[in-house]
């Protein structure tokens, strides 16, 4: 027969146990660190360098969700991520603005290219990307975009401004929805021109039979920030551990990792580290 005292006990073990249960859950998810990032930094292959890297001095897991930076914003916004390795300036300084950022800081730069079959229908090789812009469309080339609101379509669409044009609608124009490598891919196939950071360009070239048509214009410029959230909005943020890969991003040694990536492969730097820069330094 159970009495009651015995009935308390085992109430009072069972409360004990989930509160024990509970903790340990907690704990293991406060060491995972959700990472909303572009793809440019998956496909190039930066992150496999310097994720492990960050997981093992600081001890906590990174849980990397590669999409496009308007994407990674948005999670941002939900509190659907603990920190941000985003490439789109303005759309950036909004998210800040909205109070869902509490710090912007500046970690490395490389640049965006046009790319495009060998052959150049458009005949746009050596100009500016405005007449590239402007070529591809009196051409009707085939011209592939991400399509994604990715900080590269951010780009893309700014370029299409400035040349003043719209290409929505037109058979040649033609959204992808993909990521960057994906997108090359499909480029690739269809013998079209796209945009892409020269990066993750670099790291997928030999399969694709693209080249490098247009690069060098200022306008071209691919600046990277890291983001910490603001854990007002969304206390459930692990604030501790965005904060820790934020520190690592810029700190001396990733730094140092980041301006030698790519050269032993490619014979020059895929990236260009900028922590600690006057932002105005870059244009921006």
């Amino acid at each position: 027969m159970i009495t009651k005292q015995i009935l308390t006990r085992i109430t009072t073990v069972a409360v004990t146990l989930a509160i024990l249960v509970s903790g340990t859950i907690s704990m293991a998810a406060s060491k995972t660190v959700i990472l909303a990032t572009t793809t440019s930094t998956q496909d190039s292959g930066l992150l496999d360098v310097l994720v492990p890297l960050f997981e093992k001095e600081s001890g906590f897991l990174v849980k990397t969700i590669s999409v496009g930076s308007g994407q990674a914003m948005k999670m941002g916004e939900k509190g659907e991520a603990d920190v941000l390795l985003v490439h789109s300036p303005d759309a950036e300084k909004k998210f800040m603005a909205g109070g869902f950022g509490v710090t912007r800081t500046l970690v490395m730069h490389n640049d965006f290219i046009i790319v495009g079959p060998a052959s150049d229908p458009a005949k746009i090789k050596g100009g500016t990307a405005a007449d590239a812009m402007r070529l591809i469309a009196k051409t009707g080339s085939i011209f592939l975009s991400r399509g994604d609101n990715s900080g590269t379509h951010a780009k893309e669409k700014g370029l299409w401004k400035g040349a003043a044009l719209n290409p929505d609608g037109r058979k040649w124009y033609q959204q992808t929805g993909l990521g960057m490598g994906q997108t090359l891919n499909v480029a690739a196939e269809k013998k079209g021109y796209t945009l892409t950071d020269r990066a993750t360009y670099l790291a997928l070239k030999k399969a694709l039979g693209l080249e490098i048509l247009v690069e060098g214009d200022g306008r071209l410029l691919n600046v990277y920030h890291v983001i910490e959230l603001n854990t007002v909005k969304w206390p459930k943020v692990n604030a501790q551990g965005g904060k820790a890969f934020a520190d690592f991003m810029v700190a001396k040694k990733s730094q140092a990792i980041i301006g030698r990536f790519g050269v032993e492969k490619y014979g020059a730097p895929l990236f260009f580290p900028d922590a600690g820069k006057n932002p105005a330094s870059l244009g921006l």
